[in-house]
C-alpha cells in the first residue's frame, strides 16, 4: 500500500465540509479526540458524502451475499461430497490469493495514479453487473466461479484500496469515528438485510436466474454509487489530483 501513501502526499489535503481540518493535518497528543460511542454514528448520518459511502458498503455487502448464497447451492449440486467441496473452495481462495497479488503489484496502483479512484470504484460493480447477468443465462457451477474469482480479487485489490481513499479528504475524528461504524456495524447490517432480501426474493420467485437478474440491477446502482462517490473525492481533491489528463484539461481551463 505504499503507492497509496505516496498518492496522498502528492495528492494533497482536501476536505468533506467547509471548516473541518485536512485529512493530513497532526492530531496534537494534547487534544485527543473526543466525543460518545455514537459519534460516529452521528458523523455518518450528518454528511452525504459518508451516506454514500455507507450505502456503497451495503451494495458490496448485498452482491457478495448474493454470489454466495449462490456458490452454496451449486456446489452442493454439482460436489455432492464434502471432501470435493472442500478442494473446491481451497483452489478458489487460493486463486483468489495469488491473483489479488498480482494484480496489486502491477495493477491497482498504475489504475489510480492513471485513472483516478472513480476507475478503482467503478470497475469491479460494473464486472459484476456482466457476471449477474451471465449467470441468469447460464446458471452453471464455471460461470460462477468465475464470477466469485472476479468480485473477491476486485474488492481486495482495487475496491479496498479505493474506499481507503475515500477517507484521505475528511477530518481525523470522521476518519476514526465513521470509518469504524461504516466499516463494522453498517457493513454487518448490509450483509444481515441483503440475507434477507435474497430469502425473500427465493421465496417469491423460486427460480435462480431471479436472484442474478435482481443482483444485476443492484450491481449497476453500485456501480453509480461509486461512480459519484469517486467524482466527488476527486473534487474535494482538487484538479492537481486526479489523473493526468484531468488535471492538464482542468488548469488548462
Amino acid at each position: 500500500m505504499g503507492w497509496l501513501f505516496g498518492w496522498r502526499r502528492r495528492a494533497g489535503a482536501g476536505v468533506v465540509q467547509p471548516g473541518e481540518a485536512p485529512a493530513g493535518a497532526a492530531q496534537d497528543p494534547a487534544n485527543p479526540i473526543g466525543g460518545g460511542l455514537l459519534a460516529g454514528l452521528s458523523l455518518l448520518l450528518r454528511s452525504r458524502y459518508l451516506l454514500g459511502i455507507g450505502l456503497f458498503v451495503i451494495l458490496l455487502a448485498t452482491a457478495s451475499t448474493f454470489l454466495y448464497f449462490e456458490q452454496a447451492r451449486l456446489v452442493a449440486e454439482a460436489f455432492p461430497e464434502r471432501t470435493r467441496q472442500t478442494q473446491v473452495f481451497s483452489v478458489l481462495d487460493a486463486t483468489v490469493q495469488a491473483l489479488t497479488i498480482l494484480v496489486q503489484l502491477f495493477f491497482t496502483g498504475r489504475m489510480a495514479r492513471r485513472y483516478g479512484v472513480t476507475v478503482l470504484l467503478t470497475a469491479v460493480p460494473l464486472a459484476v453487473t456482466c457476471g449477474f447477468l451471465v449467470l441468469a443465462m447460464l446458471p452453471t457451477f464455471g460461470v460462477l466461479a468465475g464470477v466469485m474469482i472476479l468480485r473477491r480479487v476486485g474488492e481486495y485489490a482495487l475496491l479496498r484500496p479505493g474506499r481507503e481513499m475515500l477517507f484521505t479528504v475528511v477530518d481525523p475524528e470522521t476518519k476514526y469515528k465513521a470509518k469504524n461504524v461504516i466499516d463494522t456495524a453498517v457493513y454487518r447490517a448490509g450483509d444481515a438485510v441483503s440475507a434477507w432480501v435474497k430469502t425473500g426474493i427465493d421465496a417469491l420467485s423460486g427460480h435462480p436466474a431471479t436472484v442474478a437478474l435482481a443482483g444485476a440491477v443492484l450491481a449497476l446502482a453500485w456501480a453509480g454509487l461509486g461512480w459519484w462517490l469517486g467524482r466527488r473525492h476527486e473534487g474535494q481533491l482538487g484538479p492537481s489530483a486526479g489523473p493526468p489528463g484531468r488535471a492538464a484539461a482542468a488548469q488548462q481551463r
